[in-house]
This record gives structure tokens, C-alpha cells and sequence, in this order.
């Protein structure tokens, strides 16, 4: 079977590449390994009840009907409607250091005043630096890697400012420990300060569904159970693919949404053409987490908990990185899936909290203690985070829990780290001809920038080859 572009991973980028494919008449395949859509933002039903895998938030919210800004690009280039995706606001986030708070909302400048407030020696630096970040194309995708650590730090003195500005775009889309690339941190920063939170109230599954509808109304193919096992690879250029059950289809282009150390090991040692050696891939990523789901009987919000998101370190001085122990509890996320500006309440409460995590702790942890582990460091994410919202634990009617041994059985991701590969390829190109990266290891960020990762790359590499 021909096809005119294969496109690995059904997940948000994938699906929406296939799409923008789709629309223009290509003969298109999208390839997923596992029984279900969704990749890095799948869903899935476990005792009863709808679980979202990786959505706490869409990023880059905008109202309905407007005609700037990552979403509605997105949404126009998709042909979808605003009401397909059903997005309620959030209430209200916030950043919680020692001693010092920021409140943010989706309206840039309160959060503006709180940075005045709680740090008036920085009000005139913050606004030199903002109306840099606002001057900085971060589409522009032949720019080269810069440590936004240096640029940030040439505006802003106080480190405790400069760590809690950093602290949530880096759990929101680092690969990177202790830094981001300068483009990455203006996207995340932009998607979070200057648009804000936004989340269906169904969870991830109306964007999901709202685009495989529209993948199989403009005639795309979609195969499940269908992982590739390899990369075909003629005289330098992509081929096609066989899939893990021998059949092979060929493709004019393949665009994959694995991740580009995942990518070239399918390529790597390639029978028909050793391009790609194993020992000259990229590194694979090093940050990963682990995330506990408490459901509740009763809302956060009558237990007097109204925030949506709040990104913590009980220290002056925000480590992101793999730590020694197998979670660390000196940060976190404490997301309420409830705390949105629903037309209608939620059916329960809900309760994520998210640390850091020591990935070979995880991944080597033998069966029998796996489980027991899980529940024991579940228990002590849940204390840290108590010390910052009410005791819920009365409340609990079920939980469940994800390390990056979760993360790589169901993504395939390196080391189950959820933003893959620090470097990346913006530009989509791989050292192979006609194989291209969209997703994760692009550098789009987030729920809306994993869509436009893929339309952006399906624009560039494969509607004009």
C-alpha cells in the first residue's frame, strides 16, 4: 500500500497534520501502536470512572470568535468550531514560593501587579524584559538554541523573581534541567501569562474526538494495534515503514510524532540502508514525573480550595532536574480539574498532584515492590502537597497513579520523559530525507502547541515538498 505521507503517533500533532494532509486530497495514514488515540493526552476509563492521562490545562486560551493567537490559527487551519472544543476559563492560578506568592489569571495584567507588588526593586527590569519577550519571534524556526537562564537573567536581579517565573513553564514543557531554550520559554510564556488556562469540561476527550471526526471526514486513514517496527530507508531518504507485524507500506514522506530519539532508532541499523547508527543519537531526555489522581466525593472547592493550578518549591531556589530520590517533594503541581468556570459543576472532585521523578528508580524497580512503591510515594507527594491546600484525604473514593514506567509502556518515550529529547528540531528535519518531526521533540508546547506542531509541519514538509 501507497501512500503520499505516513504520519507515526495518533496523538494530538499526528492527528492534526493528518488533517491538514487530508484536506489537501494526499493519500494519508496515521499509525498507532496502542488501542486508542491520544498519545501524550489519551484518556482512559479505569473502575468506572474517565481518567484524563496528561491534561491538566490547555494553554493559549482565547475567547470564541477571535481571530488572533495560537488557538483560533489552529482552529481555522483545522476547520474546526470554537464549541467543539467546549474550553471553560480557569479561575485562577498561582505560584507559591517561601514567603511570597503570584497570583495569575488569564488577564495578563494581574499578574503584572502582583510582580510590582512583591517585587517593586524589579518593576522597571520586569517591563524591559516583557516588552523584549514581546519582540521575539518564536516561530521563526531556524533559530538556534539559546539559554533562557542568560537572557532572562540579563534583565531581571532578584533569582527568587527569575525562579518563579521559570517554575511553571518548566513543569508545563522543559526537557531541558535547570533551563529552557529562550524560544520554548516565550512560547510557555506566552501560552500561560499572556493567554492562560482554559479545559474542556469533558476533559481531553471533545478535542480528541473533535479531531478524528474531522481526520475521517476528509477521508484520512487510521490504523490502531499498528506499531512500526522500523523505518524503511532507501539511498538516504524515507521510504515507508513496516509495521510490527511484517507488513510494510511505502510513502512519499514519513512524519513521526515518537520523538526524535524514538524516530532514529526506528531508522538506526536499518537493513536496507545504515544511515542512522545507534551510537550517534541524540541524548534522550533526563525529566520526567510522577502524578497521583485522588477522586474525590466532595468538591475542593466546599472544602475551601478555589484554585486551578498551583506550582510549588518550599525552596528560595527551584531545582528542576532528575533528583536522587525516586520523587521530589521539594515541588510539585497541585491541579483541581474542578476549579474552571464550567456551565455545569463536575460529577466529582478531583485532585492531581504531580512531582518530579527519578526515572531509573522507576523504570528498574522490580514487579513485586512496584506497586507498594507507587502507593507509598503517592503518600508522601499527598503530604507535601497539604501543606499548601485543605486535607482531602477523608475524601478520597479512589486514586491512581503514573510514574515513567506508565509513561514509556504507553508513549514509547526515552526514560519515560513526557517533553522527550532537551534538543530540539524546530524546523521538523531529521538527518534522513522525507522523515520529519512534529510533536514533543519539534518544540511546540502544550495541548495547542502540539496541534500546531503538527499543522506547521504538514504545511512545510509535506503539502509543499
Amino acid at each position: 500500500m501507497h501512500y503520499d505521507t505516513l504520519i507515526i503517533g495518533a496523538g494530538l500533532s499526528g492527528l492534526a497534520a493528518g488533517i491538514r494532509c487530508a484536506y489537501f486530497d494526499q493519500r494519508v495514514c496515521v499509525l498507532e501502536r496502542h488501542t486508542t488515540i491520544g498519545g501524550l493526552n489519551s484518556f482512559y476509563r479505569l473502575r468506572g470512572r474517565n481518567h484524563d492521562v496528561g491534561l491538566h490545562a490547555v494553554t493559549n486560551y482565547a475567547s470564541p470568535g477571535s481571530k488572533t493567537g495560537p488557538l483560533s490559527k489552529l482552529l481555522r487551519q483545522l476547520r474546526i468550531r470554537w464549541d467543539e472544543f467546549a474550553l471553560c476559563e480557569q479561575i485562577g492560578s498561582s505560584v507559591v514560593f517561601p514567603g511570597v506568592t503570584l497570583k495569575f489569571t488569564n488577564d495578563f495584567e494581574y499578574l503584572r501587579e502582583q510582580v510590582h507588588s512583591r517585587f517593586p526593586l524589579e518593576k522597571d527590569r520586569f517591563e524591559r524584559f516583557h516588552s523584549h519577550l514581546l519582540t521575539f519571534n518564536e516561530l521563526d524556526l531556524n533559530q538556534q538554541a539559546v539559554s533562557a537562564r542568560e537572557i532572562v537573567g540579563s534583565f531581571l536581579r532578584d533569582p527568587l523573581l527569575i525562579d518563579m517565573l521559570f517554575c511553571p513553564l518548566m513543569f508545563y514543557g522543559s526537557a531541558r534541567p535547570e533551563d529552557m531554550d529562550w524560544n520554548q520559554f516565550v512560547v510557555m510564556y506566552k501560552s500561560i501569562f499572556l493567554e492562560g488556562f482554559a479545559r474542556p469540561n469533558r476533559g481531553v476527550r471533545p478535542i480528541m474526538k473533535a479531531l478524528v471526526r474531522k481526520y475521517k471526514d476528509v477521508g484520512g486513514e487510521l490504523k490502531l494495534r499498528s506499531g512500526v517496527r522500523r523505518i524503511l530507508v532507501h539511498q538516504g531518504r524515507a521510504a515507508g515503514v513496516e509495521l510490527e507485524d511484517g507488513r510494510q507500506l511505502t510513502a512519499n514522506r514519513v512524519l513521526s510524532s515518537a520523538g526524535i530519539v524514538e524516530t532514529l532508532k526506528l531508522c538506526a541499523n536499518n537493513r536496507e540502508q545504515g544511515t542512522i547508527e545507534a551510537n550517534s543519537l541524540p541524548a534522550a531526555g533526563d525529566v520526567t514525573f510522577n502524578e497521583v489522581i485522588d477522586i474525590l466525593d466532595i468538591s475542593p472547592q466546599q472544602l475551601g480550595h478555589d484554585q486551578t493550578i498551583i506550582f510549588f518549591s518550599s525552596s528560595e531556589r527551584f531545582q528542576y532536574r532528575k533528583p536522587q530520590e525516586p520523587c521530589d517533594l521539594q515541588s510539585g503541581i497541585i491541579c483541581s480539574p474542578n476549579n474552571y468556570r464550567y456551565t455545569e459543576p463536575l460529577e466529582e472532585g478531583c485532585i492531581r498532584l504531580t512531582a518530579l521523578a527519578n526515572h531509573d528508580f522507576w523504570l528498574n524497580l522490580p514487579e513485586r515492590e512496584y506497586t507498594a512503591a507507587k502507593a507509598e510515594w503517592a503518600d508522601k507527594i499527598r503530604e507535601t502537597a497539604l501543606e499548601l491546600i485543605p486535607d482531602y484525604r477523608a475524601h478520597i473514593l479512589d486514586t491512581d497513579t503514573f510514574t515513567p514506567h506508565t509513561i514509556r509502556r504507553f508513549t514509547g518515550h526515552e526514560n519515560g520523559c513526557v517533553y522527550g529529547a532537551p534538543e530540539k528540531s524546530l524546523d521538523g528535519r531529521t538527518p534522513i530525507k522525507e522523515l520529519y518531526i512534529c510533536g514533543t521533540d519539534q518544540g511546540f508546547l502544550g495541548i495547542v502547541g502540539a496541534m500546531l506542531s503538527g499543522i506547521t509541519m504538514a504545511n512545510n514538509h509535506c503539502l509543499n515538498p
